[in-house]
């Protein structure tokens, strides 16, 4: 007879959901799913309340519950007898069930209404194989495991790691060298990093791996999905089964419908990655309890990452924590002083996009319309962070559909006012985002009519 403790721990990822009976002190049995079973310890469980009203009334009347479970490569099925103990509503037990809700929560616009009201402890009296559940080996045909008890070289892949943070010539180098190296070492094939933009309601995409065209800059808001779960908590989520508690959140959202109309649930918000990630894991960058990015692996396998996995992602991902917040640090703007200085004043002629300083050219054309919109933005919200991808979407600027050379038209941009006006920076901050510096006050001005001759 098996012990509870050796059960695989991949019987808890909920690939296929557990199933649990109860009785009320009358004698009415009940059966349902559960969608989160977590081993606290050697002799415990934690089972998710979120909706199951009469599980929980039973267990208050009679303390006994049976729970079957199942392993989702040998499909074999294990009984368990529990004893109700109590239920927890906050620390750190709830809160890290409540976590991996939350994400598919906020995925699918079930915020407030898709939540874990208590995480129910119960203590395992016995475990046992349910004799009888499949069929004999020998009229059982082959079946072909899946590939995830792989054995791994610990020295190996943090020596890979190690050596290619000390190579990496610069920032973006470095996060892109990483997460090749993660997809070599351990096979992590679709992977990113994302830092909070600097008003802290957005992870912005500064490196990824095995997307394709997925663009730089790409931004996901704090509390949203499984990435913006883990920024919001900063606690690191693992889960085996994403698309079938997709499946489960979006038949709750309809349920949500028919009985409190539309109005009730927010709507479900796409988010970039694997759109049939089926495997998910995502560890907060935290230095000094302050959060400085998220890393974020996903697969389209069902049980791609293991204990194993998760531990390693954590070991590296304290080192792209702490070079992310060196390179902060270095980036950090200076406390403002007394400016001195006469403003900057800028006139942008609309009739042939030219921008002058004062009464000297300074750049015509996209660029000038570029230069135009960031200063514009700088002066009327003082935002200072823009992306690429923010740029390509604004149809004022009017860039070709095809080939636009945006990265091409920035770069003589920064040229020109590194040449004309040093107090005026375009500063790369990332893959596909920048920042526009100014150390001196800007006034804008435009002028009807077309620029006065070039000299």
């Amino acid at each position: 007879m098996p012990q509870f403790a050796e059960l695989d721990a991949r019987l808890f990822q909920g690939v296929i959901p557990a199933t649990i009976a109860t009785c009320s002190r009358s004698g009415e049995p009940n059966l349902t799913y559960l969608s989160q079973v977590h081993r606290v310890d050697d002799r415990h469980v934690a089972l998710s309340c979120q909706f199951f009203n009469k599980t929980k009334l039973n267990l208050l009347e009679n303390p006994h519950a049976t729970l079957v479970m199942y392993d989702p490569i040998g499909f074999e099925a294990y009984r368990l007898e529990l004893l109700y103990k109590h239920s927890e509503e906050e620390g750190p037990l709830f809160e890290s069930m409540a976590t991996r809700i939350q994400a598919i929560a906020s995925h699918t616009g079930m915020k407030g209404i898709f939540k874990l009201q208590s995480a129910d402890v119960c203590e395992v009296r016995s475990c046992s194989e349910l004799e009888g559940f499949l069929e004999p080996p020998s009229t059982v045909r082959p079946r072909v495991d899946l590939d995830i008890t792989e054995e791994h070289s610990e020295m190996r892949a943090l020596q890979l790691v190690s050596r290619c943070i000390g190579r990496a010539e610069g920032f973006s180098d470095l996060l892109e060298e990483v997460l090749a190296t993660l997809d070599d070492a351990l096979g992590f094939s679709h992977s990113m990093v994302l830092v909070p933009t600097p008003d802290g309601g957005c992870l912005r995409t500064v490196a990824s791996r095995g997307y394709g065209n997925l663009d730089m800059g790409a931004e996901i808001g704090i509390g949203e999905g499984l990435i913006g779960t883990v920024a919001k908590e900063m606690r690191q989520i693992r889960m085996s089964c994403v698309d079938a508690e997709l499946r489960y959140g979006r038949a709750v959202r309809q349920a949500t419908h028919r009985s409190v109309g539309r109005s009730a649930v927010q709507s479900e918000v796409p988010l970039p990655g694997l759109v049939n990630a089926s495997s998910q894991m995502a560890i907060p960058l935290v230095v000094s309890r302050r959060l400085v990015g998220v890393i974020a692996v996903e697969s389209s396998k069902p049980l791609a990452f293991d204990e194993w996995d998760e531990a390693f992602l954590e070991i590296v991902a304290s080192q792209i924590a702490a070079l992310l917040d060196a390179r902060s640090e270095r980036t950090r703007e200076p406390e403002p002083v007394a400016d001195t200085q006469p403003p900057l004043l800028f006139r942008f002629f609309p009739a042939d996009d030219c921008v002058f300083i004062g009464d000297d050219y300074l750049v015509r054309n996209v660029p000038g319309r570029i230069l135009w919109k960031l200063l514009r933005t700088r002066v009327e919200t003082g935002r200072a962070d823009f992306s690429n991808r923010e740029l390509r979407l604004d149809p004022w600027l009017k860039l070709p559909p095809i080939r636009d050379n945006l990265e091409s038209r920035l770069s003589l941009l920064k040229k020109r006012l590194e040449q004309k006006c040093p107090d005026l920076r375009v500063v790369s901050t990332g893959r596909g985002a920048f920042r526009l510096e100014s150390d001196r006050e800007l006034q804008l001005q435009e002028v009807a009519g077309t620029a006065p001759p070039e000299p």
